[in-house]
């Protein structure tokens, strides 16, 4: 079964209802790239009447976490992904409808194939940014992904 948008969207209504509950959608999946947008509303905001930074953190974590879950699919292996860790840096007040896009499906390849070939675990640095509807970038965020093939 291939990971696809409306199946990683139906995945949130289950899973994470919270995502889903802010508005955070899955938009395209590709080898290389996801894209997931999320738009500023009176449920998801601050009292500063911009997005909460939560919010825009659930949705830059899905572009980088569904990349990983293809890229795991794809590979035939059973491995793990678990966020080590993750930072995020804001630089614009985030109102209206904010895309986040990561791609980097090859440094996910390349940290995969490391993981088979030695059974050992990898890290994997991503990156995605949240840019609002006029092209401007509001945020950016960086999620340190740690991959394990499971032992059969």
């Amino acid at each position: 079964m291939t990971v696809s948008p409306k199946k990683l969207n139906t995945f949130l209504l289950f899973k994470l209802p919270s995502a889903y509950f802010c508005g955070v959608r899955t938009k395209s999946l590709d080898e290389n790239s996801c894209v997931v947008s999320v738009k500023h509303r009176w449920f998801n905001q601050n009292p500063f009447k911009s997005m909460f930074w939560a919010v825009q953190g659930m949705a830059a974590e899905l572009t980088t976490g569904a990349l990983i879950m293809s890229k795991i699919r794809n590979s035939g292996h059973k491995i793990s992904m678990l966020v080590a860790s993750n930072n995020g840096s804001f630089t614009k007040k985030a109102t209206g409808r904010i895309t986040f896009t990561c791609n980097e499906g090859k440094n996910i390849d390349e940290a995969i194939k490391n993981a088979i070939a030695t059974g050992e675990g990898q890290t994997v640095w991503l990156n995605s940014k949240g840019i609002n509807s006029e092209g401007i970038q509001v945020s950016e965020f960086n999620f340190e992904w740690t991959i394990k093939v499971r032992s059969k």
